[in-house]
């Protein structure tokens, strides 16, 4: 049976300091500074992540007829915001972003309660390429690396390595490497095997004519974004840590939504501001909270690291594993 390495009392402690060495280390790495995030945005600002069509948790504010959502995710808004700040190219925010995703599918990785360090920097028109896009990756990556070494010191009993660099590769590389699998199935075997992977170009249709995963249109151009997932062992599987892109430029946006511009800019507020090329250009990413605080503290579920909400019978069939929720 399973057994945590950590009492519930440890666990906290070493939540509340990882959080606070990869935020640091984050910071350093990316030219960072701290902004505060909202919990909810206009319905009507165009600002919210659409995700795969999921409706966000609505409501009205007293004695206002306007609708206001809770994020969830700030992929848009931090665009906007690092344009309002007046951040100059490789600067950029980093933010703790709390939402809810009602129609999530519990599991042992996913809530309904999502806690992210979101963050976003300007960037030249020039970085937007995969080379950049790569060695942002790897940044992030020595972050998490950085403070796995520092929370293994405090807690000697957590033993798992991460191996010393990420592997690369194209989500259609990646389905030609194992055209039989499943795309679950493909990530499993691929982080296996070299530990930590970055999947990049995730969007568009592969030769199988199925996606790898679906994109909202609007904020990441699927030609330079991806996905990285590191190999569990408690899980025995991919954990996804982080989405990550370069952000949609007036191309890239009327090729991924295959709409005309002028259909575009009548969306939202936020849509007219990138087909008009109002906004930044930007790189910017969700790293997950409790999937980092998982994976480095070694536990077999988000729940051990994070208070959310799950059925009864669901808590008590994990607790006869020895899973025990907060």
């Amino acid at each position: 049976m399973y057994k945590s390495k950590l009492s519930v009392k440890e666990t906290q402690l070493a939540i509340q300091n990882l959080k606070k060495i990869f935020q640091r280390e984050l910071q350093k790495r990316l030219n960072l500074t701290r902004a505060t995030a909202p919990l909810f945005v206009r319905s009507d600002s165009g600002l919210n992540d659409g995700l795969n069509g999921e409706n966000p948790v609505t409501f009205k504010p007293k004695d206002s007829e306007i609708n206001l959502e809770i994020v969830h995710s700030l992929a848009k808004w931090k665009r906007e915001a690092l344009k309002e700040y007046e951040y100059l190219p490789d600067e950029g925010i980093y933010t703790d972003m709390n939402a809810i995703r009602k129609e999530e599918d519990l599991d042992e990785t996913h809530s309904f309660y999502v806690d992210q360090w979101d963050w976003e920097k300007i960037i030249l028109k020039k970085q937007r390429n995969l080379d950049f896009l790569k060695e942002t990756v790897v940044n992030i990556y020595k972050a998490l690396l950085a403070t796995k070494e520092e929370i293994q010191k405090e807690f000697p009993i957590l033993k798992n390595e991460l191996s010393p660099k990420v592997f690369f590769i194209s989500s259609q590389d990646l389905e030609n490497l194992y055209p039989n699998f499943s795309i679950e199935e493909r990530e499993n075997l691929i982080a296996k095997k070299y530990g930590s992977v970055f999947i990049y170009q995730i969007g568009y249709k592969l030769n199988s004519g199925i996606k790898h995963s679906s994109r909202a249109f609007d904020y990441d151009d699927w030609n330079l974004n991806g996905d990285l997932i590191i190999y569990a062992p408690e899980i025995d599987k991919a954990l996804e840590i982080s989405s990550m892109g370069i952000r949609v430029d007036k191309k890239a946006i009327c090729e991924q939504a295959n709409k005309s511009s002028k259909e575009i800019e009548k969306i939202s507020p936020y849509h007219y501001k990138i087909i008009n090329e109002l906004l930044p250009y930007t790189i910017g990413g969700g790293i997950g909270q409790s999937r980092v605080s998982m994976l480095l503290l070694e536990k077999k579920h988000i729940g051990e690291v994070q208070s959310s909400f799950w059925p009864e019978k669901y808590k008590e069939s994990l607790a006869k594993k020895g899973i025990k929720l907060l």
